[in-house]
């Protein structure tokens, strides 16, 4: 059985959201499931309260008090140690709730991972946004219930001992060290240094590891004023599964076509542009969002950008997932494939139709109360 371990602080009336959300979940005929709540030093009375109160029926429950206040880097890798202790973790933030069926697809999933390599980590969450960019994320469906992403989860995730012990015995070599290269979203490197997942995902992309994530999320995230976050938002909330699925069918890295990178990026799509101009994958950057760059290209660039080079074939932003337009070959004047060993004149670009491609249903009249909202915010 894997340990759930539910990380609060002082956000009484999340916590007793995620609490019912777990209790109501689907556990099977299983009666010994460690539950864990673990709460920093300084939480509010109401948080311990809700605590103590909360009745667990599939197993044993166990309290920490941190008398300290440790700060949310050092609660999560603690909590995350258990992982050594009980041989798997889930680890759950306050601000969380989970599906019915968070549970039986934590432990499918982390029986399919740990038979596989390259695997660092489990997601309950699915994006929906890529974080970097602002824009909308769909995971180009090839058959399979999950997709690989680059990217480490704090949104609900699962590690297996090996999985958690070989981050953390990177960390202890790490931690502390400028994470900017041309590898890490600079979004994910200027994070504070109470983020413990930006090491995470620096050791994921240092290690070619990825997370296996759902394609129906298992977990949704609040967003609700905390340690990372200022004000309440509705960016990363996501659909959940309701009820339960039994079976679940994993795709391993070398025959999934939706394996995307740190910059929520397609990787296979290199090998189409290999096949397209007769060079190596590992001659192309994919930069669809536009938000990569192509300063480390070697021949070509795969890029949404109006840049001022040779373009060999451009593609439609039209069909959805956003590399589905490479993979279909669609033939438009938004994704350009780039010869950076040939200078030539940059195309035009139409912001108002990327706009609409990444925004539906949105009226005129609606767009001003948006900025008021969002003024109001920073």
């Amino acid at each position: 059985m894997i340990p759930i371990v539910l990380i609060a602080y002082n956000r009484p009336d999340a916590l007793k959201r995620l609490l019912g959300s777990v209790k109501g979940a689907y556990y099977g005929e299983e009666k010994d499931i460690v539950l864990i709540i673990s709460v920093d030093g300084g939480g509010s009375e109401e948080v311990l309260q809700a605590v103590e109160g909360f009745e667990w029926e599939h197993g044993i429950k166990k309290v920490v008090r941190h008398e300290k206040n440790l700060g949310l880097k050092r609660h999560v890798l603690e909590c995350g140690d258990y992982a050594s202790e009980y041989g798997s973790v889930l680890m759950l933030e306050d601000d969380l709730t989970v599906s019915e069926g968070f549970y039986s697809y934590a432990l499918k999933a982390l029986q399919f991972a740990s038979e596989k390599k390259g695997i660092g980590g489990i997601s309950l969450y699915n994006h929906l946004l890529n974080v970097h960019a602002r824009e909308p994320f769909y995971a180009i469906d090839d058959g399979y219930d999950n997709y690989y992403l680059q990217l480490a989860s704090s949104w609900g995730q699962v590690y297996s001992k090996e999985m958690w012990e070989g981050f953390r015995k990177w960390l202890a070599d790490n931690d502390g060290k400028d994470l900017a290269s041309k590898d890490m979203p600079a979004n994910v490197s200027s994070w504070s240094e109470s983020s413990w997942l930006k090491y995470n995902i620096r050791y994921l992309i240092e290690k070619d590891l990825y997370f296996i994530y759902p394609r129906i999320s298992l977990s949704t995230n609040f967003m609700e004023e905390g340690s990372h976050s200022k004000a309440r938002t509705f960016d990363l909330q996501v659909p959940v599964l309701y009820g339960h699925k039994e079976d679940y069918v994993f795709s391993d890295i070398p025959v999934s076509l939706a394996v995307y990178d740190a910059f929520f990026e397609n990787t296979r799509l290199k090998k189409a542009v290999a096949e397209l101009t007769g060079s190596r994958a590992e001659d192309c950057i994919i930069d669809l969002y536009g938000y990569r760059g192509g300063q480390d290209a070697k021949r070509y660039l795969l890029s949404s950008a109006s840049l001022p080079y040779e373009t060999v074939k451009s593609f439609a932003r039209c069909v959805r997932p956003l590399d589905a337009n490479v993979f279909m070959d669609i033939p438009g004047n938004e994704l350009f494939l780039y010869d950076l060993q040939k200078p030539g004149k940059a195309p035009k670009t139409d912001e108002g139709l990327k706009y609409l491609y990444n925004n539906r249903a949105i009226k005129l009249k609606e767009m001003a109360g948006i900025v008021k909202h969002r003024l109001r915010k920073e």
